[in-house]
């Protein structure tokens, strides 16, 4: 990780989907999968300053699936952790210029914080503040 936030932060250019834009966030403690190895550390590029859940779903109400949904997940998440987490959904992106992120793309983003309701935010919106 050290190299490559080096060679990020000296202006190359980074474009990360899925695990990629994962590890753009603080720690990789709200990927969508959980690690079958203990890795060395959950810390990660901390080129933003929150987490990132990519491939976000909203819950389906009519679903007869029992397992946790992302935003449970998060949530669980959030008992033992205080950065707030970005759910990206499918066709949208962040774009990070200097200290400026904006959401892009067609759909909302959710956001969830700890101890307050997640709430949406929309396509352009400024997420350079949160954190």
């Amino acid at each position: 990780m050290g190299e490559l936030k080096k060679v990020i932060e000296s202006g190359t250019p980074y474009l990360g989907t899925s695990a990629g834009s994962n590890i753009c966030g603080l720690t990789i403690g709200t990927s969508n999968d959980m690690p079958i190895a203990y890795p060395k550390s959950f810390k990660t590029l901390g080129l933003v300053p929150f987490n990132i859940n990519p491939h976000y779903l909203d819950p389906n109400p009519g679903s007869t699936h029992m397992g946790e949904t992302r935003e449970t997940r998060i949530q669980e998440f959030h008992h033992f952790n205080s950065q707030p987490v970005i759910g990206l959904r499918e066709g949208s992106y962040l774009e990070v210029i200097g200290s400026k992120i904006r959401l892009k793309g067609v759909l909302n983003a959710r956001v969830f914080e700890k101890n307050k309701t997640p709430y949406e935010i929309k396509s352009e919106s400024d997420l350079s503040d949160l954190n």
